[in-house]
C-alpha cells in the first residue's frame, strides 16, 4: 500500500543573472537564504523534518554534499540525514521524485526537498596539456629536471577553460546543448520568428506575474554579506518582442541557426525548497498543502535529440492515468531553448510521433500556449541546472492554486539525453 504526499510548501530566491564573475552566493549559501524564511513560516518546528534532499550539479569545493551543509546551516537537527542528488538539468526534481518515494513507502512523513545552483561559481579548469605539464615539474626532483620541466610551459597553458562549457557539452554526441536544440528546430521546422516570438512572451508573462505580486510567496528576497538586497529575477526584459530578439546573431550555428542568446535559457544562480508531506503529517501539523503528487516519470533518448525529454518522460504518466494531452490543464515545461519548447509542443501534435513513437493512440494533441509557462520560464528568469527542476514543480503547484486548475505536469529535458516529468493534482 503507498500513502498520499502532498506538497505543502516551498520557496525559491530570485534568480541571479551570471555576470563574468562569481556572484554573491554559494549553492550553499543561496539554499540557506530562502529555506531559512521557509522553515520560519511553518507551524512545526525543524524537528518534524525526517529528511532532507538537495540537488545540485556543480558543488563547490568547500561545500561537499551541499544537502548537509545546508541542513545544518539551516539549523536542523544533527541527527536528520540530508544527501544530494545530481541529474543534470533534472536534479532539483529528482529530490522531490526521492522525498515522493520515501514518504509513499512509509519511510518518512516530511522531507525537505531542493535545488541549489551557482552556476557563476563554475570551476576553472586547466587544458590536459597543462595539467601533464603540472605534474612533470611536480615530479621533478633536482633542480636540471626542474629547469628542464619549466621549459615546457606553453602560453595556453596559462588560459583555463570554464568547467560550465565542457558540462554542457554532451560526450557522447560531442553537441552542445545548443546544437541540439538547433536539431530539434530543424526536425520540427521551427522558425526563427516562432522562436523570437515564444521568448518575448516569456519575459512579458515573468514581467507581469512579477508586477502583479503572483510570486511574492515564492520567490523571497536574498540578501548578500555586504547588504545587497536581491528581491527580483534580474534577466527579465519586459517589453521584448520578436522584432528586438530578431537583431541577436544565431550562438551556435552561423548563420542561419535559430538559437540566439535571446531565445535560450540564461546562466543564473538561484535555489528552491519544498516541503513534502504524508497525510498523516498533513493532518497532524494541520497544513493547507498547495497539491498532491500523483505520479512521475524518467525517461531517456538519444542525447542529440535530449530537448525532447519532455515527450519520453510525459507519455508513460498519460498512458498509466488514462489521460491524454487535453487532460492536462497546466504544464510548466523547463525552457532550455525556445526552439526545443515549441519542438516538444509540435512532437505531442504529431501522429507520427505521439501515436506511432510515444504509444498515445490519439491522446496527443495541441497543448494550448495559454496552459504552458503560463508565468515565463527558463528564457526569462533563468536556468540553475541544479535547481530549475524544483522551482516549475513548486511554481506549477502555486499556478494550479491561483488558477483553479486540477491537474498540471511539471517536466524538462535533461542534458545527456533524459527527461524527467511530475503529475499534480489539487489537493
Amino acid at each position: 500500500m503507498t500513502r498520499p504526499v502532498y506538497l505543502v510548501d516551498g520557496a525559491r530566491t530570485p534568480f541571479i543573472k551570471a555576470r563574468g564573475k562569481p556572484g554573491p552566493f554559494s549553492p550553499v549559501d543561496l539554499a540557506v537564504q530562502c529555506g531559512r524564511p521557509l522553515m520560519l513560516r511553518q507551524p512545526f518546528g525543524p524537528d518534524a523534518i525526517d529528511l532532507v534532499i538537495l540537488g545540485c550539479v556543480n558543488v563547490v569545493a568547500d561545500e561537499m554534499n551541499p544537502a548537509r551543509v545546508a541542513a545544518l546551516r539551516l539549523g536542523l537537527s544533527e541527527e536528520i540525514p540530508a544527501f544530494t542528488v545530481q541529474i543534470n538539468c533534472g536534479s532539483g526534481m529528482q529530490s522531490i521524485d526521492t522525498a515522493f518515494r520515501t514518504i509513499e513507502l512509509g519511510k518518512a512523513d516530511m522531507v525537505l526537498a531542493g535545488g541549489a545552483e551557482a552556476l557563476s561559481h563554475s570551476p576553472l579548469v586547466l587544458r590536459r596539456g597543462a595539467v601533464d605539464w603540472f605534474a612533470r615539474l611536480n615530479g621533478a626532483r633536482s633542480t636540471t629536471d626542474r629547469l628542464k620541466a619549466f621549459t615546457g610551459l606553453k602560453p595556453e597553458f596559462l588560459k583555463p577553460v570554464i568547467g560550465l562549457e565542457r558540462g554542457l557539452t554532451d560526450p557522447i554526441s560531442d553537441l552542445n546543448m545548443g546544437q541540439t536544440a538547433e536539431i530539434l528546430a530543424h526536425l520540427f521546422d521551427i522558425s526563427r520568428r516562432d522562436a523570437d516570438s515564444y521568448a518575448a512572451e516569456s519575459h512579458n508573462r515573468l514581467a507581469h506575474a512579477t508586477k502583479e505580486g503572483w510570486l511574492k510567496d515564492e520567490m523571497l528576497p536574498a540578501f548578500s554579506r555586504d547588504g545587497e538586497v536581491f528581491d527580483h529575477d534580474d534577466g527579465v526584459r519586459p517589453g521584448s518582442t520578436a522584432k528586438s530578439l530578431a537583431k541577436l546573431k544565431p550562438v551556435f550555428e552561423r548563420p542561419y541557426g535559430k538559437v540566439t542568446a535571446g531565445n535560450a535559457s540564461q546562466i543564473t544562480d538561484g535555489a528552491s525548497w519544498t516541503i513534502l508531506a504524508s497525510e498523516e503529517a498533513v493532518e497532524r501539523q494541520g497544513l493547507t498543502p498547495l497539491a498532491r503528487i500523483v505520479d512521475s516519470e524518467w525517461g531517456a533518448l538519444d542525447p542529440s535529440i535530449m530537448g525532447l525529454g519532455p515527450v519520453v518522460s510525459t507519455a508513460p504518466i498519460l498512458k498509466r492515468r488514462g489521460m491524454g494531452v487535453a487532460d492536462v490543464d497546466l504544464w510548466e515545461l523547463n525552457e532550455a531553448f525556445a526552439a526545443q519548447v515549441l519542438a516538444c509542443i509540435a512532437a505531442f501534435d504529431d501522429p507520427k510521433v505521439a501515436d506511432g513513437v510515444l504509444g498515445l493512440d490519439g491522446r496527443g494533441g495541441r497543448i494550448d500556449h495559454a496552459n504552458i509557462n503560463v508565468d515565463g520560464g527558463a528564457i526569462s528568469l533563468g536556468h540553475p541546472v541544479g535547481t530549475s527542476g524544483n522551482r516549475i514543480t513548486l511554481h506549477l503547484a502555486n499556478a494550479m492554486r491561483r488558477l483553479g486548475r486540477r491537474r498540471g505536469i511539471a517536466t524538462e529535458c535533461i542534458g545527456g539525453g533524459l527527461g524527467g516529468a511530475m503529475l499534480l493534482e489539487a489537493a
